[in-house]
């Protein structure tokens, strides 16, 4: 399935949208506050940032458009790669976090 995520579905937008406009309103209006350039995070940051949540979310169309967005904002090659690693150290960490609960859940069952 390699076109499972397919550039060419993002002409499919304006039909998403006007298929549920209340909703799409508040999406757009989160991504725009989210996204602002007049806050206290740098857009770079705030772009990197996008990136590892993108990685760890695996939105192949985040990924896609906040790289791009983050070269436009200074980013480097290296930044991206140091970026992609915290992303992958905090997913794995999330797992043994989960690891966690999933002791507490075992040992709760087993006392039943």
């Amino acid at each position: 399935m390699n076109d499972y995520q397919n550039r060419a579905d993002l002409g499919l937008a304006r039909d998403l949208i006007a298929l549920a406009p209340t909703e799409a309103k508040a999406f757009l209006g989160l991504k725009a506050a989210a996204e602002r350039s007049d806050g206290v995070i740098p857009d770079k940051y705030r772009e990197l940032i996008s990136i590892a949540v993108a990685l760890t979310t695996q939105c192949a169309y985040c990924i896609d458009a906040h790289t791009k967005n983050a070269v436009q904002a200074g980013a480097t090659r290296e930044e991206i790669a140091e970026t992609a690693f915290i992303a992958a150290a905090l997913k794995a960490g999330a797992a043994v976090g989960h690891g966690l609960l999933a002791l507490r859940l075992f040992d709760e069952a087993s006392a039943r």
